[in-house]
């Protein structure tokens, strides 16, 4: 599905620094989920950009915060950070664990995307 260099690096971030981060206006939250799993249950500060028809350029301007990718286990967001890399884009941060870890850190979602 992508082409990836082998320069690609990807960055483990735990729930608690990507929480704090989006708190403080450091991080731009990257859901790479699909709609529908948004729907029934996403983090409470994000925007969404599937992995399925994945376009790096569709992640809104950061606006000098760091782009942080997020999904349920912590697999897709490894793959849209290796993706984003390959388009350029300095992006290689992801919430290790994804939506898993951040619920079992206690950490609040919320329903309907």
């Amino acid at each position: 599905m992508f082409g990836f260099g082998k320069t690609s690096r990807v960055r483990d971030l735990t729930p608690a620094e990507v929480a704090e981060g989006v708190t403080r206006g450091r991080f731009l939250l990257v859901d790479v989920r699909e709609p529908n799993e948004v729907a029934a249950e996403a983090y409470p500060e994000c925007v969404v950009v599937p992995l399925s028809t994945f376009d790096p350029t569709a992640i809104p301007d950061p606006q000098g915060r760091e782009v942080v990718f997020a999904c349920r286990s912590g697999k897709r967001s490894v793959t849209a950070s290796q993706a984003a890399q390959a388009a350029g884009l300095p992006y290689d941060a992801h919430l290790a664990g994804g939506l898993l870890a951040w619920k079992a850190a206690g950490l609040p979602t919320k329903t309907g995307g």
